[in-house]
């Protein structure tokens, strides 16, 4: 079991040969593409931290046998696996600003909890075959995308209601051998530059739903699998600095009579599980998506903190710029801090791995959703509108012009122009420009709508417990001196009385 480095990464997706396209050109070879370079370069990152000493706690697993993983590809069985997993992922997007493949570690973990609730109350065999399927995963290493959302079609109607049947991925035919799958999953996240994809259910089912009710994994290369993808980031472009490096492609990917064999099938028809395992991938990834958010978070307070100096107004003398920064950091470690929490009050699942806790999970990507452009904004506010308008490299690059831009564009004395126009281009990069763009829709959309978070904070809210609560006091006055008449308990500190029948009349 070897951990691979960035360039073992890159070498590795040599390996394959899948039916690809971006931009209306077929890709003969992947790892060549430079339309997909930003992308393969993110997930290269992740694999260079696991041998980075000083990251290698949070990068890193070690198994009950032993053997050390990227933790990427394990599960996580205590609460500090979920507080690791949380930084894994704040250093990974700081880094990369969206790292991608951490998506597999939440299938992985969903995985692990549903399959073996089904084979407990079906009596099936798919705790086992994921337990092989991740053996392979660490043992080879792979990233492995994690293809969720189905094309779906009319959102108003159910899978099985669809005028197109293909519109979300079902069963055309079971043999003794696996099954045979069609239909369409979209908008995956690093499509072309995997090495496998996992397959979830997108939402609930009903009975008539059953052949949609499906989960398994398959190579990218496998016959009958096609897929349509953007560029990643923005390559070659000369003002984007941090894109032009750093950048996620995603896909459309289509089954058409792809074969899955039966060990690499986890969920098979068993349609009052598809809504389960939709749910708890959705738990573990809004989990993530807390951290990954937060390492963007980073990078656009210290480039909007050396924009603010590099402009002549450090926020530590500058009492408006303090205040814009220090809502940053309130946003940014606020939400975070619903991940730690998340962490903390996570529980054991009946595989025993461990699952955040699914209230602070959501209420934290819903406020990343939702503050992601008051990031933006304050951003903008503090740099100035030079983000929009700093001219293009080329103008610099003429001796002519570039003497004038220097001279006019100049800030506070000593900082370099181009230091300052570099800063501009870099905020614009994460902010305001295309790519700024994707990352405000990934941070409101990721993981599910902004309704489906709300919706899922208050399915898993303890409602009950909150009400009973409130009846019990309202009953037995437990905040007032004296003992409660019916047990004869002292009530001067917060007494709740078992029987609330007549509570609340009080002796002093």
């Amino acid at each position: 079991m070897k951990l691979m480095n960035g360039q073992e990464y890159v070498e590795s997706l040599r390996q394959y040969k899948p039916d690809i396209q971006v931009k209306g050109k077929k890709v003969t070879s992947v790892a060549d593409e430079p339309l997909f370079k930003p992308g393969i370069n993110a997930i290269a990152v992740t694999y260079e931290l696991a041998h980075n000493k000083k990251h290698q706690d949070i990068m890193t697993a070690k198994l009950s046998n032993g053997n050390v993983v990227n933790r990427l590809n394990a599960l996580d069985f205590n609460h500090e696996d979920l507080r690791k997993k949380l930084e894994m992922t704040r250093l990974i997007c700081k880094w990369t600003g969206c790292g991608q493949r951490y998506l597999m570690h939440d299938a992985l973990g969903a995985l692990a909890e549903i399959t073996k609730m089904v084979d407990n109350d079906k009596k099936t065999e798919y705790f086992n075959s994921f337990q092989g399927y991740l053996d392979h995963v660490q043992i080879h290493d792979l990233t492995c995308g994690t293809a969720v959302t189905d094309a779906k079609g009319d959102r108003s109607k159910r899978p099985h209601q669809q005028s197109n049947p293909d519109l979300y991925v079902h069963v055309i035919e079971k043999n003794k051998e696996g099954i045979v799958v069609r239909g369409a999953k979209a908008n995956i996240t690093g499509a072309p530059y995997m090495h496998e994809f996992i397959v979830l259910p997108t939402r609930n089912m009903t009975e008539k739903d059953k052949a949609y009710a499906l989960s398994f994994a398959v190579p990218v290369d496998a016959p009958g699998l096609k897929i349509i993808a953007k560029p990643a980031g923005r390559p070659e472009d000369k003002e984007a600095p941090f894109s032009s490096n750093f950048g996620q492609s995603t896909g459309l990917v289509i089954f058409n009579d792809v074969f899955i064999p039966w060990n690499r099938v986890f969920m098979c028809g068993e349609w009052e599980y598809a809504g389960k395992l939709a749910e708890a991938f959705a738990n573990h990834h809004r989990h993530s998506c807390i951290g990954a958010r937060a390492g963007l978070g980073d990078m656009i307070i210290g480039s909007t903190a050396l924009m603010a100096e590099y402009n002549g107004l450090p926020h530590a003398e500058v009492a408006h710029i303090q205040r814009a920064m220090s809502e940053l950091i309130r946003i940014v470690e606020g939400f975070y801090a619903t991940g730690i929490a998340a962490s903390v009050l996570g529980r054991k699942t009946v595989a025993k791995n461990y699952v955040p806790d699914s209230v602070q999970s959501n209420i934290g990507k819903l406020m990343l959703a939702e503050q992601v452009y008051d990031i933006f904004r304050i951003a903008h506010e503090i740099s100035g509108g030079i983000v929009n308008t700093a001219p293009n490299p080329e103008d610099l690059e003429l001796p002519e012009s570039g003497e004038l831009i220097n001279e006019y564009l100049a800030a506070k004395e000593g900082v370099p122009t181009e230091d300052r126009i570099n800063m501009a281009r870099f905020i614009e990069d994460l902010t305001a420009s295309k790519e700024g763009g994707f990352y405000s829709i990934i941070s409101n959309h990721g993981g599910g709508s902004p309704e489906a978070m709300r919706k899922s904070a208050v399915g898993n809210y303890d409602f009950e417990n909150q009400k009973n609560h409130i009846i019990s006091k309202l009953k037995c006055f437990a905040k007032l001196e004296g003992t409660c008449k019916n047990c004869e308990t002292c009530v001067n500190d917060e007494h709740e009385c078992s029987d609330t029948r007549e509570h609340g009349i009080l002796e002093k």
